[in-house]
């Protein structure tokens, strides 16, 4: 497949380049510095853009077979990026005509597993501390419902750098019960088993150990 990443540089990002590659597919990694992509490959093309014009988006997503983003804002301060980058390359598959998309967003943005209450308490202490972030998450996942796409936006729970496991669960529309961590590397793996599955298509899907 023909696949396109935003946010390259990233945690997610990163892996998603990576194991695309791997997998045998071309990828083209859509960053704002290339100095800081590590990743290489003979199928990957780096393309250096500005993310709020559409416009500009456009080379970087037309003929592709599905678009993955690992953004997202790391921090209160960063609040508001996740929509607002979603937003531009929305308006740039729907202009090239490409319809599938799969986002990263959280956890805590999807519906509280029935799971115990000391995972509830958590989630809340959570959402209360990143208010701004997850609100943003929010936003993003409003702007897909209302764009014509097929999307999928990834609902992880807190994020550890460890080494891919492929042992997750996923749960479309909900979140696996009891389900605290997971490995970037294993939201990757994830994100790109989905891009063929259409059960997934319009659907939060909750991914966890």
């Amino acid at each position: 497949m023909k696949l396109t990443v935003f946010g390259a540089t990233g945690g997610i990002g990163g892996e998603l380049v990576r194991q695309a590659l791997d997998a045998g597919h071309e990828v083209t990694a859509v960053v704002r510095d290339p100095a800081r992509l590590t990743v290489t490959g003979d199928r990957l093309e780096v393309f250096r853009a500005d993310l709020t014009d559409p416009e500009v988006v456009r080379p970087a997503v037309a003929g592709r077979d599905a678009v993955l983003s690992g953004l997202g804002a790391r921090t209160r301060k960063d609040a508001g990026v996740a929509a607002r980058v979603t937003r531009t390359v929305l308006r740039a598959m729907e202009a090239e005509g490409v319809r599938r998309v799969l986002v990263v967003s959280a956890g805590p943005v999807g519906p509280e597993p029935a799971d115990g209450v000391v995972d509830r308490a958590a989630r809340g202490l959570v959402s209360r501390v990143l208010k701004s972030v997850y609100d943003d998450l929010r936003e993003m996942e409003a702007e897909l419902a209302r764009s014509g796409t097929d999307w999928t936006s990834v609902r992880p729970p807190r994020l550890q750098n460890k080494p891919l496991t492929g042992t997750y669960r996923t749960v479309v529309g909900g979140f696996p019960p009891r389900g605290r961590f997971i490995a970037r590397a294993d939201v990757a793996h994830a994100m790109l088993r989905m891009i063929t599955d259409e059960g997934t298509v319009k659907q939060g899907v909750g991914v966890a150990y």
